[in-house]
């Protein structure tokens, strides 16, 4: 047992206010852990898009987190939701972000790719306003993909700063469509699993 107090009358540390200290002490290594994860940021690379209920719910989660993200390379398709589903001062761009648009679309007979009006109307009124300018003064979304990076980019949303560490990153690298045992075929006319890539 720790022991304070004179050599002649040691005292346990519960009893002198140790107890206190311990408390004390545990809060704010719970407090640093709780900040930690508040902290810790979500890398985005190379992600192609897929379903467009997939990743609303992926960024809702996301956004509920309280994590930062970082776009660092490709972000086409359905992976743009980000842009409006989490919070702009928790985004940030490095040069090499680069984010690509293109209307909604469903499989048809036969696996052909037919537009989504409805599911493209849904998907450009989640992004903020100076995105929904940007798509329109390119024509707005079509069957084309449109690709928005550089000085335009860093104009909507800051820039990531190397200097900047985060306690964690997770990369999401890809999509659930790139693995071929968890790939799915969406239902036809339902907003949740329509294609956007």
């Amino acid at each position: 047992m720790l022991l304070v107090g004179s050599s002649e009358y040691p005292v346990p540390v519960w009893r002198a206010g140790g107890m206190k200290c311990l408390t004390a002490v545990l809060a704010a290594m719970l407090l640093l852990a709780q900040a930690e994860a508040s902290h810790a940021l979500i890398r985005i690379t190379n992600d192609r898009g897929g379903q467009i209920g997939r990743y609303v719910d992926r960024y809702e989660k996301l956004r509920a987190s309280g994590q930062a993200v970082v776009i660092d390379g490709l972000c086409a398709s359905a992976c743009t939701i980000v842009l409006g589903t989490i919070p702009n001062h928790k985004i940030c761009v490095t040069p090499n972000a680069e984010l690509g648009f293109h209307a909604a679309w469903d499989f048809g007979k036969r696996g052909r790719v037919i537009p989504n009006p409805e599911a493209t109307r849904e998907l450009l009124s989640m992004y903020p306003s100076q995105v929904r300018r940007w798509i329109a003064s390119r024509g707005g979304l079509s069957a084309r993909t449109i690709f928005l990076r550089g000085r335009q980019l860093v104009a909507m949303y800051r820039a990531c700063y190397e200097g900047t560490q985060a306690a964690t990153t997770r990369r999401i690298e890809g999509s659930v469509l790139n693995n071929p045992a968890r790939r799915e075929r969406p239902a036809r006319a339902a907003f949740r699993t329509t294609g956007a890539s």
